[in-house]
């Protein structure tokens, strides 16, 4: 346990920033996985609307570091791939 009243407020302020970004990245893994629901559903003009709001979802994860640049350039990358493969082979 920490003993200086500085380490305690570390502490504190630190699973403050858990809980957020903990509820950050939930919102993001959820708006992926409704978008991927979308498309198993053959629901592609559904799917490309909701595509910007799991777009927002990843940006404000990156902004607030939960998660990496590269990483949401790699998931926006990648659901994009997946709605324009899908679309096409149906």
């Amino acid at each position: 346990m920490a003993n200086l009243q500085q380490a305690k407020k570390y502490i504190r302020v630190s699973e403050r920033r858990r809980v957020f970004n903990d509820r950050r990245r939930r919102a993001m893994r959820e708006a992926i996985k409704n978008l991927k629901t979308l498309i198993e559903d053959k629901k592609f003009k559904e799917a490309k609307t909701e595509l910007s709001s799991v777009y927002k979802a990843i940006d404000k994860a990156t902004k607030r570091g939960v998660i990496k640049k590269n990483t949401a350039s790699r998931k926006k990358s990648r659901l994009s791939g997946l709605i324009k493969r899908e679309s096409v082979e149906a």
